[in-house]
């Protein structure tokens, strides 16, 4: 049986990967600080605490048993707080994983998923974002992940790693049995905050803008089921098995929703009403990111389930519903 460890599992993505592994009969280890994540979120995994920036855990985890590849979800990842913070971020970001690196070299690990993100793009220059889209990042989250797909490149290229950055657009939804979901604080994404104001709860839904050039005024983004990214990642394992190399893809739907959109598509399946109040646009908010993600189609052979945006938002109200953790 497949040993995965996964750095960063008891997080929000990282949660629904440790559950599809184990459903698939995988054994998997999780290496969290527990800083942002939630232990409860991975039961049925072991759950090692610690530090990716800590070389002597690492070892010691990665001397437990002997692993196939690692999944490396550790990072700080908001982004106005890494324009605030930014020391921490690099450190977080950049400097545990070539920690990270340096352990799994070390111990003879030579395969490893990367969670990156479509920040490395920066603003838009096409309708489409494609891979072969600039990379200008426009915030020292987004320049840290970029980074790392740097090293990444270089170390396949040095000693033979075998890596894939993936790149989220928007994840979004829950586990479908409503037992695992998002849970951040403070929580930035749209998704959660929506629901909580169809809830009653958090501190009331605010929409950065209605003059932008859309449809409706509203920021338009790509949102992705997180079970499909789990999905990817699994993809992904078996195309190291078969490819040698750095190589990085996009994860998303292909199809862009506006904000509004997303309180309507609530309002239908919450039956409540979702108040909100608009503010001023956010500085470095592009009008529209929507990813094109053929190459994951065709070179993972990977499809999103998860294509109506109601079917990902119910997922996500089961979880918020019953407010689990």
């Amino acid at each position: 049986m497949a040993s995965i460890l996964i750095c960063g599992g008891a997080g929000y993505i990282g949660s629904h990967m440790v559950a599809l592994l184990i459903e698939r009969g995988l054994d998997v280890v999780v290496f969290d600080n527990l800083s942002t994540g939630h232990g409860e979120a991975v039961a049925g995994a072991t759950l090692i605490e610690g530090d990716v920036r800590d070389a002597a855990a690492l070892d010691s985890v990665f001397r437990s048993r002997r692993f196939d590849a690692v999944m490396h979800f550790c990072a700080l990842s908001l982004v106005g707080e890494s324009v605030r913070v930014l020391v921490a971020y690099y450190q977080s970001n950049v400097a545990g994983t070539l920690t990270l690196l340096e352990a799994m070299q070390r111990h003879g690990v030579g395969k490893l998923v990367f969670s990156s993100t479509a920040a490395v793009y920066g603003h838009p220059q096409q309708e489409l974002i494609a891979e072969d889209h600039p990379t200008v990042p426009i915030n020292p989250y987004g320049r840290s992940k970029r980074m790392v797909e740097q090293v990444l490149a270089d170390a396949a290229a040095a000693y033979g790693l075998r890596a894939v950055a993936l790149r989220y657009f928007n994840a979004a939804g829950a586990h479908p049995e409503g037992q695992i979901g998002e849970s951040h604080d403070p929580e930035t994404h749209l998704i959660p905050n929506v629901l909580k104001a169809a809830l009653g709860s958090g501190a009331g839904l605010k929409v950065f803008g209605d003059d932008y050039p859309t449809a409706d005024g509203t920021c338009v983004r790509d949102y992705i089921h997180v079970d499909d990214l789990a999905e990817a990642h699994l993809a992904a394992l078996d195309w190291m098995q078969r490819n040698e190399g750095f190589h990085a893809f996009n994860l998303g739907n292909g199809q862009g929703f506006s904000v509004l959109q997303i309180i309507e598509a609530a309002r239908r399946v919450t039956g409540k009403d979702i108040p909100f109040q608009v503010e001023v646009r956010r500085p470095g908010d592009p009008a529209t990111l929507v990813a094109c993600a053929d190459l994951a189609r065709e070179a993972l052979g990977w499809q999103p389930r998860y294509r109506e945006m109601e079917g990902i938002i119910e997922t996500a109200w089961r979880w918020h519903s019953a407010q689990r953790y």
